[in-house]
């Protein structure tokens, strides 16, 4: 194999046969479920196990962001929709109409992390009031949860689906 085929081969757009895909969603799902609402999960684990100090840390770094992601949603949370349903529609239409893979590919990173952005907005709204250190960590804990479940059925998805396009190009191909 020559070095010419070697940089075809990484940067190939059949995405579904790139090991690149596999390991950016990978990379993908794993950082959507430790960052959950911005905020680190192991801070959670940490403060349960510590307290003082680190649950006032966690308690911080929540208040922090929750402030932060219903500033956004008020203030632009219409465009930001709108924007999304856009390029949503656009990937949709490019990928399952037309045909092409690469937008397949990414409609099938980008959607769920849609639902997983409005996990995040709804928890946010939940937690806009004070809680205290248990009530924060059991909501973190199942805000994390939901994210883990919209990410194994996912994966899944897209990994039949891959295997379907796989398959099909290898054989019509």
């Amino acid at each position: 194999m020559d070095l010419f085929s070697l940089i075809v081969e990484l940067i190939d757009l059949r995405s579904f046969s790139n090991l690149w895909y596999w390991i950016a969603l990978a990379v993908l799902w794993s950082s959507a479920s430790h960052w959950v609402l911005g905020v680190p999960y192991d801070m959670v684990g940490r403060a349960a196990r510590i307290g003082g100090q680190t649950a006032q840390d966690l308690q911080d770094a929540v208040r922090i962001q929750v402030n932060r992601l219903l500033y956004i949603s008020d203030v632009s949370g219409f465009l930001m929709t709108a924007f999304a349903f856009f390029v949503t529609t656009s990937l949709l239409m490019l990928g399952f109409i037309y045909g092409v893979e690469f937008a397949q590919a990414v409609v099938l990173m980008l959607l769920p992390m849609n639902i997983v952005a409005l996990i995040n907005l709804r928890a946010a709204r939940i937690l806009k009031a004070p809680h205290d250190d248990e009530a924060l960590r059991r909501r973190l804990t199942r805000t994390r949860i939901s994210i883990q479940l919209v990410g194994v059925v996912s994966i899944f998805v897209t990994g039949i689906w891959g295997m379907y396009q796989n398959l099909t190009i290898g054989v019509l191909g």
